[in-house]
């Protein structure tokens, strides 16, 4: 979902600004054996597909189902905006999540918290699934989805364990970007099962039956899948080496308010700095379909496909990211993306209206541009944080990110180009770019300053 973390996927390091020292030797409670950062990774990556893949169950959901069973009063482009709407309440309440469960944590423990994130998120999901429709109760229905997505932001603002920071801190030092790229991976793999399975199921059922009960099965894939990885993330962060190891990095969460007023300028050019692969995010995945499923006479599931090409695509982007990133270093690879993707948004019209090969071309070149700046989009800046707040600043850096660049991006892109064009499209597009640059340019100009 909110993507989720959309998950809290912020890593620590970047080009430039105060690293801290590697430690990827880290001895057990016996003193004999370490915690090598391919084991962190592999953790990673399931984490964040699962939670990848809860975000877009829900995302293309709001796009094929919502809009038919929650709003069925309303022509199809307003209750498609309705749908986005309510798509947007995770990520205003995933920083809320994220306070919330930190205090949690201050009190009882990192494994309480977690505890709690994931029967939060399993209760968020699966109410979704049994969730009765318009039809059936009314209005009501609309406010519980309401209420249900609100408690997927909450329960993935707390689902943030810290592993992607300890893998950036642990990693070798030559291959910094490599490893902060895999928390990223999630997103394309995620994106990948979720669109397949409403592909399938797209073909498989008629149209009556798909909205009456099919649309339901991905959200129980979805409730199964979380609670799996949350659990083995669970039994990773609990053990004695990776407790001692997050300790020893003081990954550890801090007051808010401490943590505003200290690092409040951190995070804010932080999440700034990965605007353009944020605000990418949702106008390759989320815009399109919905913008296909209103004014093209393509068939979805076919759409689908070609979008499961573009993720693919966008997985390779991912590696390729790591290795350009240690190669010209990470500020340098995102600079240029957003530059690229600057470009890219001037032919968002052209493709979009240039039928099934344009809006093809669309697709995995987008893609392929997405993967590349997401890859590395994970705490551009956040090296600056001082060692004490690097757990919270992290955590918040990726929700305001999330928030600024990706919570509204399908509403807005569908509103401008339903009622100005889809030039308007071009320019939002070409908003997050320009400030991506600019706040990467802000935080060189200040680190040369110091």
């Amino acid at each position: 979902m909110s993507g989720q973390t959309i998950a809290g996927d912020s890593a620590v390091l970047s080009q430039g600004g105060p690293e801290p020292k590697a430690n990827n030797i880290s001895a057990n409670h016996h003193g004999t054996s370490q915690v090598d950062p391919g084991d962190i990774a592999v953790g990673v990556v399931i984490g964040r597909t699962s939670e990848y893949f809860d975000f877009f169950v829900y995302a293309i959901a709001s796009v094929l189902v919502f809009p038919s069973v929650f709003f069925p009063f309303e022509p199809k482009l307003q209750a498609t905006l309705y749908s986005f709407v309510l798509f947007s309440f995770a990520f205003i309440a995933r920083p809320i999540g994220t306070v919330l469960m930190m205090k949690l944590q201050q009190w009882f423990g990192r494994e309480a918290k977690l505890t709690i994130a994931l029967f939060a998120m399993g209760i968020s999901t699966a109410g979704i699934a049994f969730l009765p429709t318009y039809e059936k109760i009314g209005i009501a229905a609309v406010v519980l989805l309401a209420l249900l997505r609100i408690g997927q932001g909450i329960a993935l603002g707390g689902s943030w364990d810290g592993l992607p920071s300890l893998l950036a801190l642990i990693a070798p030092e030559n291959k910094r970007g490599w490893y902060a790229m895999m928390g990223q991976l999630g997103a394309p793999l995620g994106f990948i099962i979720a669109a397949g399975l409403f592909a399938y199921l797209l073909t498989a059922l008629d149209q009556k039956d798909f909205l009456a009960w099919g649309w339901r099965y991905p959200f129980y894939v979805a409730f199964a899948i979380n609670v799996v990885a949350l659990f083995a993330r669970l039994r990773m962060v609990a053990t004695n080496d990776y407790s001692r190891m997050l300790e020893e990095q003081v990954l550890q969460p801090v007051k808010v308010t401490e943590m505003m007023q200290s690092q409040g300028y951190n995070i804010v050019v932080g999440a700034l700095a990965a605007l353009a692969s944020y605000a990418l995010f949702h106008v390759v995945t989320v815009f399109p379909l919905s913008w296909i499923s209103l004014y093209s006479d393509r068939a979805l599931d076919e759409f689908l496909a070609v979008q499961m090409l573009g993720g693919a695509l966008a997985a390779f982007g991912v590696f390729t990211s790591g290795l350009i990133a240690d190669r010209f270093g990470r500020r340098t690879t995102l600079g240029t993306l957003a530059i690229l993707i600057a470009i890219f948004s001037g032919f968002v019209p052209m493709l979009l209206n240039g039928g099934d090969s344009g809006q093809t071309i669309f697709i995995l070149i987008g893609f392929l541009l997405l993967g590349l700046s997401y890859g590395q989009a994970a705490g551009a800046v956040t090296a600056n944080f001082h060692a004490k707040y690097r757990y919270t600043g992290a955590a918040l850096t990726s929700d305001l990110a999330w928030l600024v660049g990706a919570a509204f991006a399908p509403l807005v892109a569908l509103g401008l180009s339903a009622n100005f064009g889809l030039e308007y499209v071009s320019l939002y597009l070409l908003s997050g770019a320009l400030g991506s640059v600019a706040a990467l340019s802000l935080n060189r100009a200040l680190e040369l300053r110091d």
